[in-house]
């Protein structure tokens, strides 16, 4: 048995008409109601009325990705007890419309963060990278966050400022509109003195605070969706480490170990996004996908090539340096044990994640970066030819 093949959806806003993903191969979609504001419940209504709308495709809504968690949850600041509510009823909302799959993420302040959303590729398509050079330029000269430079080495520095110096006024402005772009699809933006007073935030907040703050959640949390037969999946840092000084806390293997022992139930696990994990040399895929397969949810599959000094560049789905035969195979494994124990969830949606931009994807407007249908069409192709060619061999 396969991955439940599934593609992300921005809703009725996504440049891409379901009609059109159809075509892809996918039966599964992933989606979210992008227009509720942070914070605010989803009400069952507009659950419904979106689960219509894909089912009317002949698509199964899989999964609910993100039901995004307020910044004042993350600190424990503000009403943020509300807010915990409000996601609690949101659970109960999803499980009561059918929806059994949540992904969410516990990043400070950015979702996600790259340095260049438009990467020409050595086939010409278009691809993501995260360069620490431009990024450290960019906390340093541009957003000129204090103390910043007490957090870099004197070599980082001086290439920050080389790099700075030879930047012009245009690239210093592409520079700052893609650090500050919100998620794709999520509407949200930070301005410069916005990402300012969110940092400040965090300024008396260290690691172990901050992770005991995504604990106080998740038993709060964990028990709604268990009474609601939802599973909730946790989407690791992307990248994998700390930014701006920020405290990153889903970012190798040891903090996944932490997270699924603090609330050990089949509720509470993960997404096992192989690019934000595969940016970091610690984390051993095959590894993780084993370990943890019980508690795995939800799968993006991605690669990445990387160096080490923590540069990446968003690769074809079956190159970089991610053990992508590996991962899926470890991961059938899974399936294959939890159809032998019964399990309800035995079949583990999976995305494809962050295709190129190819050529024939240039005509749509709006586009976000990662997120063209033949770049991930081309992904999803690989994925189930691998995972077809891995099930034979396993029956033969």
């Amino acid at each position: 048995m396969g991955f439940e093949h599934t593609w992300r959806w921005f809703g009725p806003k996504d440049p891409l008409s379901l009609k059109e993903i159809r075509q892809t191969g996918a039966t599964g979609i992933v989606t979210a109601l992008h227009d509720v504001p942070r914070g605010e419940v989803w009400p069952v209504d507009e659950i419904r009325k979106r689960k219509e709308m894909v089912e009317k495709e002949n698509f199964r809504w899989a999964v609910a990705e993100s039901i995004p968690i307020h910044e004042s949850i993350k600190i424990r600041k503000g009403n943020y007890r509300q807010y915990i509510e409000n996601y609690k009823t949101s659970i109960r909302n999803l499980g009561a419309s059918g929806i059994r799959t949540v992904c969410y993420n516990f990043m400070p302040v950015l979702d996600w963060s790259r340095t260049d959303l438009r990467v020409e590729f050595g086939d010409g398509s278009i691809t993501t990278k995260f360069e620490a050079v431009p990024f450290a330029a960019f906390d340093l000269f541009i957003l000129k966050r204090e103390g910043a430079e007490q957090q870099y080495t004197t070599e980082q520095l001086d290439a920050a400022q080389h790099f700075f110096a030879g930047m012009s006024e245009k690239q210093k402005e592409t520079l700052l509109e893609t650090v500050l772009l919100g998620f794709p699809g999520s509407g949200e933006a930070l301005t410069l003195e916005g990402l300012r007073m969110a940092l400040l935030e965090y300024r008396d907040i260290g690691q172990e605070e901050f992770r005991s703050n995504l604990f106080e959640f998740l038993k709060e949390v964990i028990p709604v969706a268990e009474e609601s037969g939802v599973r909730m999946a946790l989407h690791p840092d992307d990248p994998p480490w700390s930014l701006f000084g920020l405290p990153r806390i889903v970012s190798t293997q040891d903090d996944v170990g932490k997270v699924l022992k603090e609330v050990d139930t089949i509720s509470s696990g993960i997404t096992l996004c192989t690019g934000s994990f595969g940016a970091g040399f610690e984390n051993d895929l095959v590894a993780m996908a084993t370990e943890f397969g019980p508690r795995i949810h939800f799968v993006h599959l991605r690669n990445v090539r990387r160096t080490q000094d923590r540069n990446f560049v968003e690769d074809n789905h079956l190159d970089g340096d991610i053990d992508m035969y590996g991962v899926v195979r470890a991961l059938l494994l899974e399936q294959k044990r939890r159809m032998a124990e019964g399990r309800q969830d035995r079949q583990i949606p999976m995305r494809p994640d962050h295709g190129h931009l190819m050529l024939a994807d240039r005509h749509w407007k709006g586009i976000y970066p990662g997120y063209s249908l033949f770049g991930r069409m081309r992904g999803l192709a690989e994925i189930r030819g691998l995972e077809l060619g891995i099930e034979r061999s396993m029956t033969s």
